[in-house]
């Protein structure tokens, strides 16, 4: 849990950092990433959670139909998400919050779709907080993931896998892998990979939708 602790605090660091100056760097390389996550979600339920909602990139996208909550482990973060949200007049957001991923405090069956958009390769314990996500998700609903997934192969595995101490410094990470989403999926038997949708730039991220399996009760 130390460790764990350690890493949430450096993670604090980073974004206390970058939240002034997040907007101009990754608003561009980011927005179809963005657009393409928050239509999939919409298309799959009324009442959404972000997790990892940052300085609030994405919010804007979400039709005005939506209920959006948003959190983030980062107070600085989400103080500049909830003044987005107040000068844009984002109505349909909810909530934005400062919480941790691995200890959602929903209760159980809360949300039609949980969202991840390019923050579950930073997250210390990927597999803990999709299984919060799984918990706070109504039968049948989805968890729409988008991130830099790589599949480890080749030349670009191995490029990842060198640069990944490196850009961990800007709060990013290069070497998580897609497989270990599917196979998180597969070790529930509960969610099925319903699509792996290429995004821009040409591919380099990637959109996942995970397909809850409808319940009984």
């Amino acid at each position: 849990m130390s460790e764990l602790r350690s890493r949430a605090d450096d993670q604090q660091k980073i974004y206390q950092r970058w939240a002034p100056v997040y907007d101009r760097v990754y608003r561009g390389i980011l927005r179809d990433g963005h657009r393409k996550l928050a239509a999939l979600a919409a298309a799959a339920g009324t009442d959404i959670l972000e997790i990892g909602v940052g300085t609030g990139l994405t919010l804007g996208h979400y039709p005005r139909h939506c209920r959006v909550t948003g959190i983030d482990i980062s107070e600085h973060m989400i103080a500049w998400a909830r003044e987005k949200a107040r000068r844009e007049k984002l109505h349909h957001v909810q909530a934005l919050d400062v919480m941790d991923a691995h200890a959602l405090t929903f209760a159980d069956r809360s949300f039609d779709v949980v969202c991840l958009p390019f923050v579950i390769t930073l997250i210390p314990e990927p597999e803990r907080a999709l299984d919060e996500c799984a918990r706070v998700l109504r039968p049948g609903g989805e968890i729409i993931l988008a991130s830099k997934l790589g599949d480890g192969a080749g030349l670009q595995g191995a490029i990842e896998t060198a640069v990944a101490p490196l850009v961990r410094h800007i709060g990013w990470s290069s070497a998580f892998r897609i497989h270990r989403i599917v196979a998180w999926a597969e070790r529930r038997g509960d969610f099925a990979a319903a699509d792996i949708l290429p995004v821009f730039p040409n591919g380099f991220f990637k959109i996942i939708r995970l397909k809850q399996r409808g319940l009984a009760g």
